[in-house]
């Protein structure tokens, strides 16, 4: 399926191209205003294409295996239709006891899932694609990736999770809550590792990652 280009950044610092090399195009295969917002917090000039991609977990998946996969697929699903680009794909999931939790499906639900990880401490998991494609489309490099956060919840009284689900900000996100939200935030007790992962996109494996795949084609602190 033909991706659609739904949304383009209005940042031009162009800081992506090293001296003497054409610029690549940076894509952001993700829908996500979070993934779209870490970007533009490190500088980068990019353009964001919508994938289409069956998120349904295949049996026996391990999360980590399940969300470096999704990446995957939704890198590759944008890249194919971009030529001299490096189109990045992700996705993050919340895990409990080795079950994703997904996003809720009504309001009832995201109560429910929010009881469940009161009190507790789960993972979150972020899948991340990396794929640099040539001038007639060829993918030339390829790297994929997953990064681990602990999240430990505080004991949650119901009226504060109902609260905040009549808010409707946790209906998009995996887990039914977002870490960065002001009413989410004050469920989280603790986090081990990597704080924007939480958020839905490792920037430090990220800019690691791709510096090691394309050398100074990611250079925000010029």
């Amino acid at each position: 399926m033909t991706p659609s280009k739904t949304s383009e950044t209005t940042n031009k610092n162009n800081r992506h191209a090293p001296v003497g090399e054409k610029s690549l195009r940076i894509v952001l295969a993700s829908a996500s205003p979070r993934r779209q917002q870490l970007l533009s917090q490190i500088g980068l000039d990019f353009e964001v294409i919508t994938p289409h991609c069956d998120e349904t977990q295949k049996p026996g998946d391990r999360p980590g295996i399940h969300v470096e996969r999704l990446a995957i697929e939704k890198a590759t699903d944008v890249a194919t239709g971009c030529t001299q680009a490096l189109v990045i794909g992700a996705d993050t999931i919340v895990v409990l006891d080795r079950v994703i939790l997904g996003k809720p499906e009504t309001p009832e639900h995201a109560v429910e899932m929010l009881l469940q990880l009161s009190g507790r401490t789960h993972q979150v998991f972020t899948g991340v694609s990396l794929i640099r494609t040539g001038e007639e489309g060829l993918f030339l490099q390829k790297n994929s990736f997953h990064e681990i956060t602990e999240v430990t919840f505080g004991r949650l009284r119901k009226s504060d999770i109902e609260a905040y689900v009549a808010s409707g900000s946790p209906l998009d996100k995996a887990g039914s809550y977002g870490i960065q939200d002001d009413l989410g935030a004050l469920f989280v007790q603790r986090i081990n590792g990597d704080y924007y992962n939480v958020v839905g996109f490792p920037l430090f494996r990220f800019y690691t990652e791709v510096n090691k795949m394309i050398p100074g084609h990611v250079t925000p602190f010029k």
